[in-house]
């Protein structure tokens, strides 16, 4: 069994489908098919059920995706450590990011690792708080920029926090709440609701806001679009509550953004698993991270 099939294997059933995994992997289909074939009649099961529509999972496959993976990064923290012993680490990083990213401290901080180890490749994963988290917890990330869940991490977890933000009550220009200073999260009790879907990891900071004012939280407008958002307040839908940092928030007359008070605070931060022992590239970014962090504290 190759390394390189398990990399096959993997990127059909993350994709669910021959026709993505080998454009990710660039590669021609035929290949991909011809070696998932070949490895279920190394192990004597068929690995997926496929159909015209999709590509899915059997219960053999679903058994060997977990092995996969972690053999898959081992080998990978095999190469960087003998890289690493000649003064040139190399290997694959897998970052997690969600929306909004762009005004944390990851951008520089990813610029900053290039430029020192422009050997290992970076692959950016974006998707939704949870399922970053989720990933990172069963190895399929190294790490991920999340935002903070209301609850707390997953044991074995640790986090540095890359940006403070809050979210903002969004209103019409010319509504009646445009000319407050602040929005008392009371005053939000019974109005129409437009904010992130329940993928959202904001979501949970905004059930309990409301929970501790003793008010309803029902979301008529569901979308995790900032832009959207603003559209929907530009129309008379109703009040929007959003990210203060979202550019779609900036340099809009038509628009206004109060706080809410109490102030509505969360976190983005990078999250990684302390078990098992991360990878070279995870570690030398890690020590990257908090020599920039503490370089800015510092200038500060």
């Amino acid at each position: 069994m190759e390394l390189r099939t398990l990399r096959f294997f993997v990127a059909v059933a993350e994709e669910e489908s021959f026709t993505r995994a080998a454009a990710r992997l660039f590669v021609a289909q035929p290949a991909v098919s011809q070696q998932i074939r070949s490895l279920e009649r190394e192990l004597g099961e068929t690995l997926f059920d496929r159909n015209p529509r999709s590509v899915r999972l059997t219960e053999a496959g679903r058994a060997l995706l977990p092995l996969a993976n972690r053999t898959l990064a081992a080998a990978d923290t095999l190469t960087a450590e003998f890289a690493s012993r000649s003064a040139l680490l190399t290997g694959s990083l897998s970052l997690g990011t969600v929306d909004g990213v762009e005004h944390t401290r990851l951008p520089g901080l990813l610029g900053s690792f290039h430029r020192q180890y422009p050997g290992v490749t970076v692959h950016l994963v974006d998707g939704r708080s949870s399922e970053l988290i989720s990933r990172v917890d069963d190895g399929r990330l190294d790490a991920a920029v999340v935002a903070l869940p209301e609850r707390s991490l997953p044991d074995g977890f640790r986090a540095e926090v890359m940006l403070e933000d809050e979210i903002v009550a969004v209103v019409a220009s010319h509504s009646p709440l445009a000319g407050r200073r602040s929005v008392p999260v009371e005053m939000l009790d019974g109005r129409t609701l437009i904010t992130y879907g329940p993928d959202s990891g904001l979501r949970p900071w905004l059930q309990a806001a409301f929970d501790a004012a003793g008010i309803d939280f029902t979301v008529r407008y569901a979308t995790n679009d900032a832009a959207l958002h603003v559209a929907l307040v530009d129309a008379g839908v109703g009040v929007a509550l959003s990210v203060r940092t979202d550019r779609a928030l900036t340099d809009n007359p038509r628009v206004r953004a109060l706080p809410i008070a109490p102030p509505l605070t969360y976190r983005k931060a990078l999250v990684w698993r302390t078990a098992p022992e991360a990878s070279r590239p995870l570690r030398a970014f890690l020590a990257l991270g908090s020599g920039v962090a503490q370089a800015q504290a510092e200038q500060g």
